[in-house]
């Protein structure tokens, strides 16, 4: 292990996907998330074996990191809202075509151009695959410096593990923040798992076709039930969420990524009023931890979902609840950042309103 290192976010990413084994990254700027790019280009050239490419647009970045992947590249790129929107194509050529990709989202306000500022506003498209077609993607939202470094290592290892596209979720303010990090030893490219389906040149041995275009309509469903199998085990294998001070809790709080930061601020806040509150913290949007969710409401009857929008993960709680118990919501939507203190009085206000406190 390597020792302890201030660095901003961006840049945890790219340094993270380098030592994950990140060989190719093709890309196109767009504010926030300019500094990965910008770090990855100097990163690649110092490579015998990296690639960089800064593409003519968004779809030539995807659709380029869909070409190295069949090579067998670990393929990366990168975006912000709208860039990632014009991806989408491309991440459903991926999905069906089951090949392996990291693709970092740092959230802006919107919808439309919006602004740079902090948003939680993708959850949806993340969350329900995005592009066209019955499939999901994989989805990390990583809070903290650490979890960026460790996630994005994560995010490469399940994409070629599943064989499908990983999404890391952040936003404009984490890919700003300095924390101090410690970063893995990096992998070794020649002990990672064999691809014995990548395009590498035939050389005597039968030829292999990744497709995506599947015309007979029962082949194309026979694909689809396959790829919904997959899910199913990827939904039972890497599911994760924190929970904090949730032992006692009558009401918990559930945010991710920068608003669950700002979440267990408010709680410690109202904590020291005597409110017994606690988080979970969903570390995978996709798979959703709704089971955890669910063994939660048997004792706990109250919660207050936060977020960064009008209310996206507030849905997928409540399909997870189906009723169990009452389901709150506060948001800020369009680039606005709430304070701890701001979220506890919420709680105190939702807590005291429900009669929460010891009789």
């Amino acid at each position: 292990m390597d020792k302890k290192l201030l660095m901003r976010g961006s840049r945890v990413i790219g340094e993270a996907a380098i030592r994950a084994g990140c060989r190719f990254y093709a890309g196109y700027p767009i504010t926030p998330q300019n500094e990965i790019p910008e770090f990855m280009s100097a990163a690649m050239a110092k490579l015998e074996d990296g690639t960089f490419i800064q593409a003519e647009s968004e779809l030539a970045a995807i659709n380029m990191v869909l070409g190295a992947s069949m090579t067998g590249a670990r393929a990366m790129t990168s975006s912000s809202s709208p860039g990632i929107s014009l991806k989408q194509e491309g991440i459903s050529f991926l999905a069906a075509s089951e090949l392996p990709a990291v693709i970092v989202n740092t959230m802006r306000g919107g919808p439309g151009l919006g602004n740079i500022a902090p948003s939680q506003g993708d959850y949806f498209q993340a969350t329900r695959g995005g592009g066209h077609g019955d499939y999901r993607t994989i989805v990390l939202a990583p809070a903290y410096g650490q979890e960026l470094a460790d996630l994005t290592g994560k995010a490469f290892g399940y994409a070629d593990r599943y064989r499908t596209p990983v999404i890391i979720l952040v936003d404009g303010m984490m890919s700003q923040m300095m924390e101090p990090v410690i970063f893995p030893d990096p992998v070794n490219l020649d002990e990672l798992p064999p691809k014995p389906w990548i395009l590498d040149g035939a050389k005597g041995r039968p030829g292999r076709i990744i497709k995506s275009l599947i015309l007979n309509t029962v082949s194309m469903e026979e694909h689809n039930w396959k790829l919904a199998r997959k899910y199913s085990i990827i939904a039972s294998e890497i599911t994760c969420a924190e929970t904090y001070m949730t032992e006692d809790a009558k009401l918990v709080v559930i945010a991710y990524g920068t608003a669950a930061r700002i979440a267990k601020g408010g709680i410690k806040r109202a904590r020291e009023m005597g409110l017994k509150v606690g988080l979970l913290r969903p570390v995978t949007l996709w798979p959703f931890p709704g089971h955890t969710l669910r063994e939660m409401s048997r004792l706990i009857k109250e919660f207050l979902v936060f977020e960064m929008n009008t209310g996206q993960m507030l849905e997928d709680v409540k399909l997870a609840l189906e009723g169990r118990s009452n389901v709150n919501f506060y948001g800020r939507p369009g680039g606005i950042v709430s304070t701890p203190d701001e979220i506890s009085r919420v709680i105190s206000s939702l807590y005291y309103r429900r009669h929460l406190e010891e009789d």
